[in-house]
């Protein structure tokens, strides 16, 4: 079994921190137990990354180096790399993501 470390991109930290900002709003206790959630999530990936399905809107276009994890109603995407799992974005699962995806992609 492949140890990697799990190493969130700026843009990643800047979505769990709207994510919870948003949740804080309404509930400090929930956005802390999302936050927890979502991080938890994503260090699962320490010792099974390859368990995440390819992004199925990239993968329509032939792009299959990015994976996703789910955390209802959340993805985390991200890339495998040799020493590390860098994550790239949590998005809201319930939005057409296409575009968005391919944006984010191309600045990364």
């Amino acid at each position: 079994m492949i140890e990697r470390q799990v190493v969130w991109t700026k843009t990643a930290q800047g979505d769990l921190d709207s994510i919870v900002d948003y949740i804080a709003t309404d509930s400090v206790e929930n956005a802390l137990s999302v936050l927890d959630r979502l991080q938890e999530r994503a260090q699962s990936l320490v010792t099974s990354a390859e368990r995440g399905r390819l992004v199925p809107e990239l993968r329509v276009i032939d792009v299959h180096h990015y994976r996703e994890i789910i955390e209802r109603p959340w993805r985390i995407l991200y890339r495998i790399e040799p020493e590390r799992v860098l994550v790239f974005a949590v998005l809201d699962g319930r939005r057409d993501l296409s575009a968005l995806l391919l944006e984010r992609l191309v600045r990364s």
